[in-house]
């Protein structure tokens, strides 16, 4: 691990930058190893005498990033998801983090374009205008296109010039930094810096192709198409590209503009139960879920539908986590705790080495207060936290896809309590996830299931030939050393499972319980 002149540099400002405003001023010199102390003392000598006074963990996290740069501004965005690495207070801290750059030409703009299509900008776009908003990865502008249908108006979002490269070299910095952390501070090990920054950039790798934004807004669209209060603009896979994505344009009133709604005479408690009730059929029905559904990107068109933009992270949930969370949030509807502890332990998060009894009673204490509670006194989302918090007594390992699911509910929530401060979230969200419960676990979720097996039996039974015939030609194989007179020796053996494993393939493994269960039904046919 060996730091250039120029890492050196650029990670001796971030760290001054980070000093400057009171990042470190919370930290307890204890916990740190002797050598490290020294330079926490001066870094709480060069923090600012206002942030050196709160001495709030995290300090002015949110300033020092955006300082930084478009970068360290992606991985505060990152952090603000992973409460589970951070903490809750420093989340909040980081929710205060404004993706605002400053814009680059529209004369840039212009060459991006015309270097993604390899055509002039006027025979791509009738118009485009000055740059209208700029963040970390890329800007927006509007713009005008006339094809068979007519003039439309449509959102060209333009990646910032050189900022791959820019990426690609401050990660680097950041896990230099993250691998010398943990090695320096064992119990640095247990908030995963290196994993931190690793997925931080696969996301970013990804956030860096307009045409994977491009295909998550298509497939959101696609879930959506039929629901009546939500949809998703429309993408112009014509004119979009890696470093170009363009969309349909929204007319509508961002969410964060509470006096225009008003004054529309929009119902906002109303829009409210929009916004949490699309946000639980999406995560729940779909699988599919925006995860970054906050203010700025949501609006209310004329027809008062909530219109969600900017698809760059989306959360993913697969059926058995679906079913997770309907299950607990419904078991906490009917205060069911012993079911709430029972799916914890089935969906495998928490260890057998527990008892159920023990933690539906953990569950319960975190319920009760709840229901002793008016309903706009009850979060949703702090519930998620406390409920997470209890787990981890319970060593319930950490899940990527529930953290994500957990950090935007938090944002879902604040929006939608914005809009209604006495959002009753549990009136709200019971009848989608009822109406999930009815049509995933209950009779006609049992068919669906019984038919999802078949499928899988049916696709093992289709390959069940083939292997057999391998397995066959693997026991002429056999026959035919052993009547060479060769002894299958602990190298041959070895050499032999390789060649196995090479033509048989892991994802076999299932079949050889296919094809023992088979001639077990027939010998015990042939005994019959």
């Amino acid at each position: 691990m060996s730091f250039s002149p120029g890492s050196f540099l650029r990670l001796a400002r971030a760290g001054f930058v980070l000093a400057r405003e009171g990042v470190f001023s919370a930290v307890d010199p204890v916990i740190l190893p002797p050598p490290a102390r020294l330079p926490l003392a001066l870094a709480k000598l060069i923090a600012r005498r206002d942030t050196g006074k709160t001495a709030k963990p995290g300090g002015n996290l949110s300033n020092a990033f955006s300082r930084l740069g478009p970068s360290y501004v992606k991985l505060g965005q990152f952090l603000a998801t992973r409460p589970d690495v951070v903490g809750p207070v420093v989340v909040q801290e980081l929710e205060h983090l404004q993706d605002r750059m400053a814009a680059f030409p529209r004369e840039t703009a212009v060459g991006i374009i015309e270097t993604a299509f390899g055509r002039p900008v006027d025979k791509i776009f009738v118009e485009l205008s000055e740059p209208l908003a700029a963040a970390s990865i890329a800007q927006v502008h509007r713009a005008l296109v006339k094809d068979a249908v007519g003039t439309r108006e449509v959102a060209v979002k333009i990646m910032r010039p050189g900022i791959e490269r820019r990426f690609r070299r401050d990660l680097g910095d950041m896990l230099t930094i993250a691998r010398l952390a943990e090695r320096l501070i064992p119990d640095m090990q247990r908030l995963k810096l290196v994993e931190v920054v690793e997925t931080m950039a696969r996301a970013v790798k990804m956030e860096m192709d307009f045409r994977l934004e491009a295909a998550a807004a298509s497939e959101f669209g696609e879930n959506t198409a039929k629901d009546e209060d939500f949809r998703v603009p429309s993408v112009d896979w014509d004119r979009t590209a890696k470093d170009v994505l363009t969309l349909e344009w929204i007319n509508g009133i961002p969410l964060s503009d509470i006096a225009s709604l008003k004054a529309r005479g929009y119902d906002l408690p109303d829009l409210g139960r929009i916004v949490i009730q699309s946000f639980l059929r999406h995560a729940m029905r779909d699988g599919l879920f925006h995860a970054d559904m906050h203010q700025g990107n949501l609006f209310i068109d004329p027809q008062q539908r909530l219109v969600a933009v900017d698809f760059g992270i989306m959360g993913r949930l697969n059926l058995k986590e679906r079913r997770f969370l309907a299950e607990i949030l419904y078991g906490f509807i009917i205060r069911d705790y012993r079911r709430v502890a029972e799916v914890h332990f089935e969906a495998g998060y928490v260890p057998r080495t527990y008892r159920i009894e023990d933690f539906a009673q953990a569950i319960r204490a975190i319920g009760e207060p709840i229901h002793s509670r008016t309903a706009d006194q009850i979060s949703m989302a702090k519930l998620l936290t406390l409920l997470f918090e209890v787990t981890g007594l319970f060593e319930m390992k950490t899940r990527t896809e529930l953290v994500m699911l957990q950090k935007t509910m938090v944002v879902v929530e604040g929006v939608a309590r914005k809009l209604d401060p006495k959002l009753d979230m549990w009136s709200t969200s019971e009848p989608v996830v009822r109406r999930w419960i009815e049509d995933n676990l209950g009779p006609v979720g049992k068919v669906q299931d019984a038919g999802r097996a078949l499928g899988q039996i049916g696709r093992f039974a289709a390959e069940l030939p083939a292997f057999l015939e391998r397995t066959e030609n693997l026991l002429t194989g056999l026959e035919t050393i052993t009547a060479s007179g060769l002894s299958l020796s602990d190298p041959s053996w070895r050499q032999v499972t390789k060649a196995t494993a090479r033509a048989g393939r892991s994802g076999h493994t299932a079949l050889w319980v296919i094809a023992i269960a088979t001639l077990l039904i027939l010998w015990r046919l042939y005994q019959l």
